[in-house]
């Protein structure tokens, strides 16, 4: 598995892209199509930052009254992987970076503990604002700030979303047209879905918070990285390599054009 973990990192994959595209052209086109990447890569670059400062700017909700600092997300736009919680907490509030209180080190010992590193991924919440009191987020709340993480998806394209906590899970499976149940019976499973024409497996568990609360459900918690996550993520990786080695199969070197 860690072999595969090269795709993962965002500098490797846009090189090969634009080696990909180059080297697929004939000589005199190789300028053209560098600079169509990079221009691909820019738009999406700058689509992303204006969205960031929207979320930073945003005022949709009540949450904005009581917040420091929104938490848009952090991690590898170009991941395959994507987490997505509930909410921020107080130290993610201060700092206005996802997962860094004591839930979010359990998190990334979690992501470690399957051959991963944070920067690997990418990880964000249903709600950017902190709800007063850490409180549940209310359905009002949950409406005003969804089309960002919509964006989001659109955007990263993850061929593989771990659901942390009820409220994301049932978020995620509303805005695929499924039916949630509650955590107790869903939670570990892994289900093909389709966001905005994105076709993606969600796997769906507990909230890194909950299993500090109830030390009974750390173990679940645990369990279902080391099964569901880790087999969501391996077929994930398996899959790209497949559809990587196809593609250089049909792929020319540049000694191919001198001839």
């Amino acid at each position: 598995m860690n072999a595969r973990l090269g795709i993962l990192s965002s500098i490797v994959e846009l090189l090969n892209l634009n080696l990909l595209i180059i080297l697929i052209s004939p000589i005199e086109n190789w300028e053209y199509y560098g600079k169509c990447v990079i221009k691909l890569n820019e738009d999406i670059q700058l689509e992303w930052s204006k969205l960031v400062k929207e979320i930073m700017n945003c005022r949709k909700c009540p949450l904005h009254k009581y917040r420091k600092n929104p938490v848009p997300g952090e991690g590898s736009i170009t991941s395959p992987i994507m987490f997505v919680g509930e909410a921020p907490g107080s130290k993610e509030d201060e700092t206005g970076r996802p997962f860094v209180g004591a839930a979010g080190k359990f998190l990334t010992e979690l992501i470690e503990m399957i051959g991963l590193k944070r920067s690997d991924v990418f990880i964000t919440n249903i709600v950017k604002c902190r709800p007063p009191g850490n409180r549940d987020p209310l359905p009002e709340e949950v409406n005003a700030c969804l089309p960002y993480l919509i964006r989001q998806i659109k955007l990263i394209k993850p061929k593989v979303i771990i659901a942390l906590g009820r409220h994301a899970a049932r978020t995620l499976y509303s805005l695929a047209g499924l039916k949630w149940s509650s955590m107790t019976r869903m939670h570990g499973r892994i289900r093909d879905i389709e966001i905005e024409d994105i076709r993606i497996k969600i796997v769906t568990t507990y909230h890194p918070a909950a299993a500090l609360y109830n030390p009974r459900l750390k173990d679940t918690l645990i369990k279902d990285f080391k099964e569901s996550v880790a087999k969501a993520v391996e077929e994930v990786l398996e899959s790209q390599t497949i559809e990587n080695s196809k593609t250089k199969s049909t792929q020319r070197s540049i000694l191919d054009y001198l001839k």
